[in-house]
């Protein structure tokens, strides 16, 4: 398929009803996808506020099992950073990794440090926290001697989980408290209107923290070399990261779908690149992308469960599910972009 529509016209003749499917992404999506997400904060405050209280085997246990839930909830809601998500730089204070071991061990060491501050963005959110309920020591009964015999360790899991919270709830009540229907109403074509605005911090997260983060960076696809370590949720002790790889893919292909699991189906990119197909008897770029995702769907299940492992063992499987997610990037940021009139508002580096 080409690329080669002039994205500075206007299609007089589009009528898709945007409004409607701004509607749907919102009560569909993204609100229920942060009050679920928020769901599974409120829970991992609370366990790590019982771990910190009385650190003992079967609270190391509850803490890991809410960290594993919320992580995955994360992964529904990471690729909309738009209203107060993109104004706290919610997904950078929450899953930046490989985590910062050193910087860690030196806030826990000092007892002096501000979480606010960009410097500390790798020594927080999700990375951190598994670093420190995981990777901390070599066995268990290690790791809890360390929260036992230290206080500056009990401050430092609070305090992550106590800011994980906070900005989660920051970002929700904001949808639900006037934003929802600020991103409805603005539902025009112009290059900050919510739908252009949406689609590109969509893509950029396809771009960047799906394809590249999960996959690309740890096989080395943009260094030439693997690293192996760089995989997500690198320290837990049952591996996660190819669950976490695949919960954000379906995330992603379900909003392209408009199926949400919590409303149904609704209108879409999906139905839009329909729509404008037979407006201007185009090419069937829904269809293209959806026979990739398929494409991606079959390479992935050959993935194992540790991706870490993966990466050492046979990176050629990872390249593979580089390979197909590539594909989709493709048909998305030139056909689809190019179809719908919106204009790419990011540099990706990765030189795509």
């Amino acid at each position: 398929m080409g690329c080669d529509g002039d994205m500075s016209d206007s299609k007089p003749n589009d009528l898709f009803d945007r409004s409607s499917m701004l509607e749907h992404w919102a009560d569909g999506f993204i609100i229920p996808g942060y009050e679920s997400y928020l769901n599974k904060i409120i829970s991992l405050e609370e366990k790590s506020q019982i771990f910190v209280g009385n650190p003992t085997v079967d609270n190391l246990t509850e803490i890991r099992v809410a960290y594993s839930y919320a992580y995955s909830a994360w992964q529904e809601v990471s690729m909309f950073e738009i209203g107060k998500a993109e104004e706290l730089s919610l997904r950078n204070q929450t899953n930046i990794y490989p985590t910062n071991v050193l910087l860690i061990t030196d806030n826990v060491n000092t007892g002096s440090y501000n979480l606010e501050l960009p410097s500390n963005i790798a020594a927080q959110g999700f990375p951190a926290l598994d670093y420190l309920i995981h990777g901390i020591a070599g066995t268990d009964n290690e790791i809890l001697d360390q929260y036992i015999n230290s206080s500056n360790h009990k401050n430092y899991l609070t305090d992550l989980t106590t800011r994980m919270l906070t900005l989660t709830r920051d970002v929700y009540t904001d949808w639900t408290t006037g934003y929802r229907e600020t991103f409805i109403a603005d539902d025009g074509s112009s290059a900050s209107s919510s739908v252009n605005r949406m689609v590109n911090d969509y893509l950029f997260y396809y771009e960047r923290f799906l394809r590249a983060g999960k996959i690309a960076i740890p096989s080395g696809v943009f260094s030439g070399s693997p690293l192996a370590n760089n995989v997500e949720a690198f320290y837990s002790d049952e591996p996660i990261n190819k669950y976490l790889y695949i919960n954000s893919f379906t995330a992603f292909r379900q909003f392209f779908e408009g199926e949400s699991k919590y409303t149904g189906s609704g209108p879409s990119l999906a139905a839009y690149l329909d729509y404008i197909q037979v407006l201007t008897n185009g090419a069937d770029i829904s269809g293209a992308i959806t026979t990739a995702m398929n494409n991606v769907e079959t390479v992935s299940a050959d993935l194992g469960n540790d991706l870490n492992m993966q990466v050492v063992e046979d990176n050629s499987k990872m390249l593979a599910t580089y390979d197909a997610l590539q594909v989709i990037t493709v048909f998305m940021k030139a056909d689809m972009l190019s179809a719908l009139n919106i204009s790419v508002d990011y540099v990706d580096a990765d030189g795509d």
